[in-house]
């Protein structure tokens, strides 16, 4: 998770005049307001801010404000100026650590400080010297992508159409950057992007390495979007490359023109003409200076796929034209005359009542792209990817995403979010991002629509899409959804729609659309505004959102009643100090707050192993393990030598696990009775897939490009190993083991262009290979799970449309069965699963009831025996939160990571809950 705290808890700062809220784990406040303390004499704002935070030094703590905090831009405001800052450590950049000075210039040039806030992290002391360079931090990136991308998404792509010989993704390392846990973690950051091998669908993630061990610590998408997250939803230039282009300063001539919506009504354009194209242009330039050169364009992207706007612009795309300045049919149906109309008003709106100029504040051009498809497919989603809105062609039931005012106006928003809080998009800080996008996108909507603020579809998100369903069936979102945090709020991993960023952002944006009906839009606008450009900083979450929104209101005078309104609204959304620790479980924690990323637990035998770093997630991740019962003391397996130690197994008897380090990624084992760690293999990756029965041990390993092959070797002799797949044309994946006989899946060319999909196992002892089920060509196969009696896996057979069966069969193949199904009322999107001799449980994204759209990882479990042919499932557990890494101990006892309480803790059920809610 994005790490928002510093270092163990120190002494507060003392008290001083004004309002002071204390830093989490951190010398220095987290807000001061309600002060009027002379700033020193500079020749510049920032100069001014750095001299006093330096010479108040006994409040802030900041050792050297001088070196260590640069300039991250100010705004002025009559004489009014907001100063960010960002930290650095020994010269290297800090994730989130910036800081905001306001101060009051007057007449003769001195200045008053009247408050700050923001996070600097006083607890650094990681060195800066990386021992991994970019090479080995890119490649480890892009497997680590690769690895998520195979769990996720399957394996089951079709021979020629794409080239399979060439790597589908690529890094592009931006340098150090110190992740501000603990005293630090020193990483390399990496901008992976390209194309999902298996379905071609566009990536692009932020992936952060240990700089000294060569370990991802942290994985997000840069993927941005208006609605649920998809694969190919939006993506947001990571690398500075804008891509925008800006327009050419051709002779041109303003008019007025028109157009119809797609609700049918008539609207006023402002359009330009241009003689070199011999048509008019939905080219806004009244709302800029006319030698900026800038304006609101819009343009014509139909017929082009969302993956191909990761930062560029393609010299083909054209502005939308007119043979006269009435746009007809064309740009109605493409959206162009909705998109169009509606940056206007959301460009006047923070024009006329905040003063911004444009998104940036300085003008910039507002470029809107309409009718982009899904590789060819309807596209439902919108995005913002760091220069410009590109909104999607809609479908049979939604029309084009531009259609909805509040759509353009949250894409929009997101533009102003970056250039000025720039609010990291993953966990409470993206959520805090998404719930301003909807607030001022629905500010919007209701005021140029004239929407009545206490009219019941007021707060509804999106409503306007559909060309049948009722507005409210249609939304979104709901900002009035009445969701809380100790009711609502769903803890997950950054894997899931990264870190809640949409399935949570309604408990903030409800709370501040609370505030809009009690105090009024103008009045709220105000608030919410002056809250994200003066206050929020990139890693606050809903607690520092809360105190951002109070700071800001107090100072625009609010006081009395209208103050009280605005702290009754984040109380009654459950928004208050320390509202994290009423979230509860209905599991048994066997290890609390793991703080480690993307690493998998194992059990077997009465025991379970699962990886761990120090409760502030700065140190490398150490393989512990104790008993599935809770009792007893936990064993420590790996040794203390700096490397990540992750994805461990057990049978009981021994603890394998992977090790990453600057060198080789090796797979280790010790026994649970002690004894020295012996290396078994050492390579370029090993997947998350690894497994340990008696004398045996398998794993998944990854070769260049991602190519997966599945390795299987004795404990007593190691090099003599055998591997499968991992080559071009032949791959196997997703192994599991029980008895001496591994399960897994292949993929091979049998010819040209035919390839063969098959579940198999093999007989360790003998080397016979046996079939289980071959399916269908193109079939996506999920993982596997083996015992002494079955072989159960996961694929996607029929029409990929998200849904999976969880399959079933004898280890000769017979008596194959669905238990759940992958078509009907009861199929289930079933990602992973483990097994015992007397049940199965599988994680399937489950659809959250009270969200739209929104889907969430929950445990079922199916008996092993089916008595009468119907098999029958339950819920493993009830907690809110997402279950992942589900390991099975015996009988029906299931161990996994919960993430209800907002950090992943070990948990056990020894009994399913069997039905929730």
């Amino acid at each position: 998770m994005v790490p928002a705290a510093a270092t163990a808890a120190e002494a507060a700062p003392p008290p001083r005049p004004g309002e002071v809220v204390p830093g989490q784990r951190t010398q220095t406040p987290a807000l001061v307001e309600g002060i009027r303390e002379p700033a020193p004499a500079a020749d510049d704002a920032a100069g001014a801010a750095r001299a006093y935070l330096a010479a108040q030094r006994d409040t802030y703590r900041i050792a050297n404000a001088g070196r260590d905090l640069e300039s991250a831009g100010t705004v002025a405001d009559g004489g009014q100026e907001t100063v960010r800052l960002r930290q650095r450590h020994r010269g290297v950049p800090v994730l989130g650590g910036e800081y905001v000075v306001r101060m009051e210039k007057a007449a003769d040039g001195s200045r008053v400080v009247t408050g700050t806030s923001g996070k600097y992290f006083t607890g650094l002391r990681t060195d800066t010297a990386a021992e991994v360079g970019d090479a080995l931090a890119v490649e480890r990136a892009v497997d680590a992508v690769l690895d998520d991308l195979g769990r996720e998404r399957f394996a089951g792509y079709e021979a020629g159409e794409r080239d399979e010989s060439a790597a589908p993704l690529t890094g592009t390392s931006h340098g150090l950057v110190v992740l501000p846990s603990g005293t630090g973690v020193l990483t390399r950051h990496v901008t992976v992007r390209g194309d999902d091998p298996a379905l071609g669908e566009p990536v692009l993630r932020e992936v952060y390495i240990d700089a000294r061990a060569g370990y991802p610590v942290l994985q997000y998408s840069g993927i941005k979007t208006f609605g649920a997250p998809k694969a190919a939803d939006g993506m947001r230039s990571a690398d500075g490359a804008r891509g925008a282009r800006r327009l050419a300063s051709d002779p041109a001539a303003a008019e007025a023109g028109s157009g119809v919506k797609l609700d049918g009504t008539t609207v006023a354009l402002d359009v330009t003409r241009d003689e070199g194209r011999g048509a008019y242009l939905l080219r806004d330039r009244s709302r800029h200076p006319e030698d900026s050169g800038n304006a609101i364009a819009t343009w014509d992207a139909r017929g082009k796929w969302a993956s191909q706007w990761a930062g560029t612009w393609p010299e083909t795309l054209q502005e939308f034209g007119s043979p006269t300045p009435a746009f007809g049919v064309e740009a109605t149906e493409a959206g162009a005359v909705d998109a169009h109309w509606a940056a206007g008003r959301v460009h006047d709106h923070f024009k006329d009542r905040h003063g911004r100029d444009s998104l940036d504040g300085r003008g910039m051009t507002v470029d809107s792209l309409v009718g982009v498809t899904d590789y060819g497919q309807p596209y439902v989603n919108a995005f913002w990817d760091g220069s410009k809105m590109v909104y999607g062609s809609g479908d049979a039931e939604y029309r084009p995403l531009a259609a909805a005012l509040d759509v353009v106006g949250h894409e929009m928003t997101h533009g102003v979010v970056e250039h000025t809080a720039d609010l990291v998009y993953a966990g409470q800080s993206g959520a805090l991002n998404e719930a301003i996008a909807d607030y001022f996108g629905n500010a919007v909507e209701t005021d140029v629509l004239g929407i009545p603020m206490d009219s019941p579809d007021s707060g509804l998100v999106g409503e306007a899409l559909c060309r049948t369903k009722s507005p409210r069936e249609c939304a979104f979102r709901d900002l009035d959804d009445g969701r809380t945090t100790t009711a609502s709020f769903l803890g997950v991993g950054f894997g899931t729609d990264n870190g809640g960023v949409h399935l949570n952002s309604t408990i903030f944006a409800g709370a501040l659309w609370d505030v809009r009906q009690d105090l009024g839009p103008e009045l709220a606008d105000r608030i919410v505004y002056k809250a994200l450009t003066e206050y929020l900083t990139p890693l606050d979450g809903f607690t520092e959102g809360r105190a951002a929104v109070l700071a800001a209101a107090k100072d625009l005078d609010v006081a009395g009643r209208d103050l009280t309104a605005v702290r009754r609204a984040f109380n009654a959304h459950g928004i208050v100090p320390n509202w994290e620790l009423a979230l509860g479980i209905d599991s048994d924690v066997l290890l609390e707050r793991v703080n480690t990323y993307d690493s998998r637990l194992g059990a077997g035998g009465g025991w379970w192993a699962a990886s761990q770093s120090n409760e502030d997630g700065s140190e490398p991740y150490s393989v512990w393990a104790g008993r599935t019962d809770g009792k007893g003391r936990l064993k420590l397996m790996s040794p203390n030598d700096g490397r990540y130690h992750v994805n461990p197994a057990t049978d009981g008897t021994t603890v394998v696990w992977v090790a990453y380090g600057s060198g080789p990624v090796e797979v280790l084992a010790r026994p649970l009775a002690g004894g020295p760690v012996r290396k078994l293999w050492s390579g370029r990756n090993v997947g998350s897939s690894v497994h340990v029965d008696g004398d045996v041990v398998t794993f998944e390993h990854h070769n260049h490009g991602g190519r997966r092959g599945v390795t299987y070797l004795s404990l007593k002799d190691p090099a003599n190993r055998v591997s499968l797949g991992g080559g071009t044309y032949s791959q196997a994946f997703f192994p599991s083991l029980s008895d001496g006989k591994v399960a897994y899946q292949t993929r091979r060319r049998v010819t040209g262009s035919t390839y063969e999909h098959a579940t198999r196992i093999v007989d360790v002892a003998t080397g016979e290979s046996t079939v289980v089920h071959q399916a269908a060509p193109g079939a996506g196969l999920g993982p596997t799970a083996i015992t002494g009696e079955h072989v159960y896996w996961l694929l996607d057979e029929i029409d990929q449309n998200g849904t999976t069966a969880l399959r079933r069969a004898a280890l000769d193949g017979s008596g194959v069965m669905d238990l759940s199904p992958e078509t009907g009322p009861a199929a289930l999107n079933v990602r992973d699963l483990t097994a015992s001799r007397e049940a199965v449980t599988m994680e399937a994204r489950t659809p959250v009831p009270e969200m739209r759209n929104e889907y969430l990882a929950k445990l079922w479990q199916f008996p092993a025996a089916v008595d009468d042919g119907t098999p029958r499932r339950g819920r493993v557990s009830c907690n809110r939160g997402e279950q992942l890494s589900a390991a099975a101990a015996a009988g029906t006892q299931v161990l996994w990571l919960d993430a209800t309480t907002g950090v992943s803790d070990v948990v056990t059920r020894t009994k399913p809950a069997g039905k929730c809610g």
